[in-house]
């Protein structure tokens, strides 16, 4: 931990660390013009490491371990080279150069849980079972967030692949805990246009984000009426088609869940479809509840002052740069190793709309500090940008945050 009381996590991404270390250095700088000129050169840096055409370009290949710890390491030499030529032909098959590491998921998936799955059919063991769900525990994560670049940009594949890029998720989603398509619908088509304001369903700005009670009707009411509410707004949108479309996904989901349940295999059925997909809705919505924790009372429809930053391992490395939510909701089309950079591009709009950018924290530990109501370690967590969050006391910021929690009335909402 530095001057700043930044904490530097050794799993970080060199992106992130990049950028903790631009916001730590100018907490304690005194001078204006060597922070824009350092904020310049992190911004470059940035953005070579996605040019392919520069030199420092560096595309994603593992969650787990960087490309330069491959090529420095003690791997014999056969190896290395297996290495590079995997990343070369890589570039080619992906749509986007840098997203090297969302191929070797899918081959990571289609070679274990697809398997194992299948095997739970053929030959049901209750080792197994509990193995295979604690698989599917740690993919489901970066499984969501390679849907989600997947929604935003059409693809993840290059396009003369479009056909398994199209067809993939048919396959997987019911495995990783999604109805068919009901992450588009959702997602895209819902949450992005409503913005986490009255009308949205996945909204928390009439729940007190730091109640354990709100927290609960907030989630069993996702649970239990998300298949039938999501298709009644887009009815009441006069989105026709889509509430129809919506509605048959999820139906044809659960009939062919029942049906493997009733047909095939009871316990198999339990393990492969229904536990993933209650928690993975469970996951969902408690990843919401942090990214939309903290609403601003005077601006509650403002993207800066309704969702925050994270920088941190889990967000971001091991799934594809989510901490940056703010940035995704500045631009929804915006590609995941684009963030960092447009994050420091933007740095002194975020600064003047006093957004929240926390570090060496998760969602999930968002979520049950929240709960907790434990605001001074949030407070120790976050990142203060701006001279009047950097001018505020622990207290102080603890006091903010607290403020930001607070449930909105009907009649606020209605004056919003």
């Amino acid at each position: 931990m530095g001057a700043s009381g930044v904490v530097y996590d050794a799993r970080l991404t060199t992106a992130d660390r990049l950028v903790l270390q631009q916001l730590s250095a100018e907490i304690t700088s005194t001078s204006a013009a060597d922070d824009e000129a350092s904020l310049k050169e992190t911004i470059s840096t940035l953005k070579a490491f996605n040019d392919p055409k520069d030199a420092r370009f560096d595309p994603m290949v593992f969650t787990t371990i960087e490309n330069d710890e491959i090529r420095s390491s003690a791997l014999p030499g056969f190896l290395k080279r297996l290495f590079e030529s995997y990343v070369s032909w890589g570039r080619h098959i992906v749509r986007v150069e840098t997203d090297v590491v969302l191929l070797t998921h899918l081959f990571l998936y289609f070679s274990t849980s697809l398997p194992s799955a299948i095997l739970l059919y053929f030959h049901f063991t209750y080792l197994h079972a509990l193995c295979h769900i604690a698989m599917q525990g740690f993919y489901m994560g970066p499984y969501t967030l390679l849907k989600h670049q997947h929604i935003h940009g059409h693809g993840v594949l290059a396009k003369r692949f479009g056909v398994f890029d199209n067809f993939f998720p048919y396959v997987m989603d019911l495995l990783m805990g999604h109805t068919w398509n009901s992450y588009y619908f959702h997602h895209v088509k819902h949450h992005h246009v409503e913005g986490n304001g009255p009308n949205d369903l996945s909204s928390t700005i009439r729940y007190q984000r730091d109640s354990i009670r709100h927290f609960a009707l907030y989630v069993g009411r996702f649970l239990v009426g998300v298949w039938f509410e999501l298709p009644r707004y887009f009815f009441r949108t006069n989105k026709t088609a889509l509430g129809f479309k919506c509605l048959a996904c999820e139906l044809g989901s659960y009939v062919l869940i029942l049906a493997m349940y009733h047909l095939v295999s009871k316990p198999a059925t339990v393990f492969v479809f229904v536990i993933p997909l209650v928690g993975m809705r469970l996951a969902l919505m408690t990843g919401n509840w942090a990214q939309h924790a903290f609403v601003d009372e005077d601006e509650p429809d403002s993207d800066y002052r309704s969702s925050v930053t994270l920088v941190d391992v889990a967000s971001n490395r091991l799934c594809f740069n989510d901490g940056y939510h703010t940035s995704h909701h500045l631009n929804p089309l915006r590609h995941w190793r684009d963030h960092p950079a447009a994050f420091l591009q933007g740095k002194h709009e975020y600064a003047r709309q006093q957004a929240l950018v926390f570090h060496d924290i998760d969602y999930l530990m968002v979520t049950i500090k929240l709960l907790s109501k434990d605001y001074v370690h949030l407070a120790k967590c976050l990142v203060p940008i701006g001279k009047e969050q950097i001018a505020m006391t622990l207290e102080e910021r603890a006091a903010m945050l607290r403020r930001h929690t607070r449930a909105f009335t009907e009649e606020e909402i209605r004056k919003k």
